[in-house]
């Protein structure tokens, strides 16, 4: 008996929950037009679910990364979420506010938060179910959760709070055999591992049909195949759609073909979705609307390297502390600011969490191990070593690099302040957050009373419109 199934996808929409900024690669350059919201990506899902048996995934990064997600620690898209009706999801940034609030987000969702691999330190219990077997006509289908297993390692310490994170790598066998013992047609993997992650688990692991990849904001055209195990990942923020189009046999996959659609202005707005998502930001958009200066420069992260966006944040912060250098993490979220105002709602898209800035003193030494570690985070040669975001942003530094040098050997040459580095030299550092730089690096730090949103509006306040280009701080060799 011949059957149809649809699976769709999206992943890292990271709290964007109506039309916004994105970048698109074009023949030579990048180019920046709107996208996303959930009104459009709703009209989507039911366009297909009125075809065929439909599927819906979220891999996570969901309820964290705009300043509404912040001020409701995402329970502000709870009825959005129900609303589209996934049929179940894992997670990363969404342990955000603290593991225990994602519990109580999950118990108020209409489908399950899946993760093989997140344990309650104290009991040893996994905190959330590892799989759900669903029902579409006479499928029976098995879909694991493998949550990011970076929570409890680089991310601030209440991320994992209670919590502790494997890979996933020892227990994935043992639930598609489980799942194989109650007779599934097919089984899913829901990862937010990252896309390198994937397809070197998927190598190892027999008996999966599909993987969704979530984590890396990979914009994936085409499946990947990875021995008999498909794998997609479809972009971030909302922006994309990813569609798989089944036809099976007594059970069994015959054919898969696969979208990465745009979720683009022109599509229409889901009615229902449009007041939800209208009801979640009202109360903020009075606040958030306001100008607070000028760029000249489109501010984006769209390279791995260097950025416009981090540069800008990085230039106000060393404004405001006149250190030696600046640091920031490496984050892939963050959707473009275009040339013209800016508003106060577009400074937290560059840094929801307006944590306070930092100052500490390091070594020559000391940086160059920052820098080593984050590379080898970052470009690891075994992807589950990849344990970064894109390549730490710094200001104030220029440095050579070997990225396809073995780990701690990537450095070739580091200037700081115009001249090379000193070894034993004490510099001036500042930075946001524990991913900036951790605390195990160099001694005296401390919190300063300005927050990175408040640098940022006193830095466009008092020297006007933001015009600077890239530095080349990072030299690729």
């Amino acid at each position: 008996m011949q059957e149809k199934l649809t699976i769709l996808q999206i992943n890292d929409t990271h709290s964007y929950l109506e039309l916004h900024n994105e970048l698109f690669y074009e023949k030579e350059t990048l180019a920046f037009r709107k996208a996303g919201g959930y009104a459009r990506i709703q009209s989507l899902i039911k366009d297909f679910r009125s075809k065929n048996p439909t599927l819906v995934f979220d891999n996570g990064d969901t309820i964290h990364g705009t300043y509404e997600a912040v001020a409701t620690k995402g329970w502000h898209m709870l009825p959005v979420l129900n609303e589209v009706g996934f049929d179940a999801m894992t997670f990363h940034w969404d342990t955000g506010f603290g593991p225990e609030n994602l519990k109580q987000i999950g118990k108020q969702l209409d489908y399950p938060i899946l993760a093989i691999n997140a344990y309650e330190k104290e009991s040893g219990d996994l905190t959330f179910e590892p799989y759900k077997i669903l029902s579409v006509g006479e499928l029976s289908i098995g879909v694991i959760g493998i949550a990011s297993n970076i929570i409890d390692k680089t991310m601030p310490p209440h991320f994992s709070e209670g919590l502790s994170f494997t890979s996933g790598r020892s227990e994935l066998p043992g639930y598609v055999a489980e799942l194989k013992e109650k007779s599934v047609d097919l089984i899913i993997v829901l990862s937010h591992l990252g896309f390198p992650q994937d397809l070197k688990l998927m190598s190892e692991v027999e008996g999966v049909a599909i993987c969704l990849s979530g984590h890396t904001h990979n914009r994936q055209e085409h499946i990947v195949q990875v021995g008999e195990t498909a794998v997609i990942q479809s972009g971030s923020h909302g922006s994309f759609l990813g569609a798989l189009e089944l036809t099976l046999e007594d059970g069994a996959i015959q054919n898969i073909e696969h979208q990465l659609i745009p979720v683009t202005q022109d599509i229409p707005e889901d009615a229902e979705m449009k007041v939800l998502v209208e009801e979640a930001l009202a109360p903020y958009r009075e606040k958030l609307g306001r100008q607070v200066g000028e760029t000249k420069k489109v501010l984006h992260r769209g390279w791995s390297v260097e950025t416009t966006m981090d540069n800008f944040l990085l230039d106000a912060i060393l404004y405001h502390t006149k250190t030696d250098l600046a640091f920031s993490n490496g984050w892939r979220y963050g959707v473009p600011i275009l040339k013209g105002p800016v508003t106060l709602r577009e400074l937290y898209q560059i840094i929801p969490m307006d944590p306070p800035i930092s100052t500490a003193v390091l070594t020559g030494s000391e940086i160059v191990a920052l820098l080593e570690e984050n590379l080898e985070s970052t470009y690891a040669a075994d992807p589950f070593d990849q344990m970064g975001g894109y390549l730490k942003r710094a200001m104030g530094l220029h440095a050579y690099l070997k990225l396809e040098n073995p780990k701690g050997t990537r450095v070739q040459k580091l200037f700081i302040g115009g001249e090379e580095v000193i070894p034993d030299k004490e510099y001036t550092v500042s930075y946001v957050t524990n991913q900036g730089v951790p605390k195990k690096f160099g001694k005296e730090h401390k919190n300063l009373e300005k927050h990175a949103v408040e640098a940022m509006m006193d830095y466009l306040a008092e020297m006007g419109p933001y015009e600077k280009d890239l530095r080349g701080t990072y030299h690729i060799v």
